[in-house]
């Protein structure tokens, strides 16, 4: 099996790819002008801003920069595309010849170009309506080659490219759309715009089992472009295949060859060699510190920044502190102070990680409590109440009251209290 992906990805701009229009339009048909309605005579003009996210990108994911960057017209006919072309790019591509690294493997980057987005076709049973906000957005179009094998690749290969295109400052929270290319046999057919790693995964098994059965069959597998339906979780014929041919790519004459000035495009951090050199580095799990970081830029600087003051094991309880109170924002210089609370074997309550949110004193006689005192305030309820740790051998829920009891007197971590919980009944189960 072979799988190659179109990765259609929503830049992030204020104004349209060549047009003055915002990107943002709410109510239908209100975000257009003449360009991005196809109006005869009406003339393109790049957007640069569009054109340096897109070379970010393409550097991020280790591509050959071009000198010059220049744009064809794809001809098609189709309702969502007035001027029958679209403005995109193929030899003359912002990047070439990239790839991105999974660990155990390397999926090669084909190119990344920069095109422009047809408008929306809402379909209903008797009609279809267009939506012109949407044409023109600038969209970077990431082609990769047939690296993708298995199902494993292909779910880890999107989320390290989700991560790398939100550390080069790409909104991943837009819709990203893959056009799945999957081949068994000789040919290859296209699943266009496929949304969701849940639907992509469940698009590539139908078609992987329709093809499957087709050879097993003795058939022909067609070259053909299918849709996906997540409701029936199948795929439906299209269209035959267009080739490049078909599409009579020529030059856009109303646009000019632009230089990318690679060297100055800002270099881009890959979270999870981040983390793989962190982890060896201070022997910390590296799937821990991949889930911390790969779509947290805070979480990786607070990380890096805490590791020059603090041990390895105390930095990453911290941050896992944080995250459960959603405040990761916190700064550099209250960072250091939660560490050094930490180091010293103190246990901080809301109250405490608030006043260090803030950069306040977290008055540490009210707000922070040491392991100590919650190993003797769990000895005493142990001691002195019998009862629940005799219905705990038969009914796990008085585990529950005992934490709770704990709680009251000390707001600190629940999960920390557990495990030190079962540490003082693990001889009475």
């Amino acid at each position: 099996m072979r799988i190659g992906l179109e990765v259609h990805v929503a830049l992030p701009t204020k104004t349209k790819l060549f047009c003055g229009c915002s990107t943002e339009g709410d109510e239908p048909n209100t975000a257009i002008c003449p360009t991005c309605l196809g109006f005869p005579g009406s003339k393109p003009m790049l957007n640069e801003d569009a054109l340096s996210a897109s070379l970010r990108v393409a550097k991020a994911l280790h591509c050959q920069i071009n000198e010059i960057t220049y744009f064809l017209r794809k001809v098609y006919f189709y309702p969502d595309l007035p001027k029958s072309y679209q403005i995109t790019q193929l030899e003359g591509a912002v990047g070439h010849d990239g790839y991105v690294d999974l660990g155990r493997k390397r999926i090669r980057i084909r190119r990344v170009q920069l095109e422009e987005d047809p408008a929306k076709i809402i379909r209903e049973e008797e009609y279809s309506l267009l939506d012109f906000n949407r044409s023109g957005i600038p969209l970077d179009e990431i082609v990769t080659e047939p690296d993708i094998e298995t199902e494993d690749d292909l779910r880890e290969f999107v989320s390290e490219l989700r991560s790398i295109l939100y550390y080069a400052g790409v909104d991943i929270d837009k819709e990203m759309k893959v056009d799945l290319n999957i081949s068994l046999g000789n040919e290859r057919v296209e699943v266009k715009n496929v949304t969701g790693i849940k639907n992509l995964i469940d698009a590539e098994r139908f078609e992987v089992k329709r093809q499957s059965n087709l050879i097993a069959s003795g058939q022909m597998i067609a070259k053909e472009t299918r849709s996906y339906n997540s409701e029936m979780l199948s795929t439906v014929s299209s269209r035959e295949k267009e080739s490049d041919e078909e599409y009579g790519f020529i030059y856009e004459p109303d646009l000019s060859a632009y230089p990318t000035l690679k060297d100055s495009i800002p270099d881009t951090v890959i979270a999870s060699s981040a983390a793989r050199q962190l982890s060896s580095k201070y022997g910390i799990n590296e799937v821990t510190l991949k889930e911390l970081v790969m779509f947290d830029r805070n979480a990786l600087r607070l990380i890096q920044h805490g590791l020059r003051c603090s041990k390895a094991g105390t930095v990453i309880n911290a941050i896992e502190l944080l995250k459960r109170h959603n405040g990761i924002m916190i700064s550099d210089k209250g960072f250091e102070k939660m560490l050094s609370y930490m180091d010293n074997g103190m246990l901080l309550n809301e109250d405490a990680i608030k006043a260090l949110l803030e950069d306040r004193d977290i008055g540490a006689e009210k707000n922070a409590v040491s392991a100590e005192e919650i190993d003797n305030a769990i000895r005493d309820i142990v001691s002195s109440r019998q009862d629940l740790v005799n219905e705990y051998k038969s009914n796990s829920k008085a585990f529950n009251f005992i934490v709770g009891m704990v709680l009251k007197k000390y707001k600190v971590s629940p999960k920390y209290i557990s495990e030190r919980l079962a540490e003082f009944l693990k001889d009475k189960a």
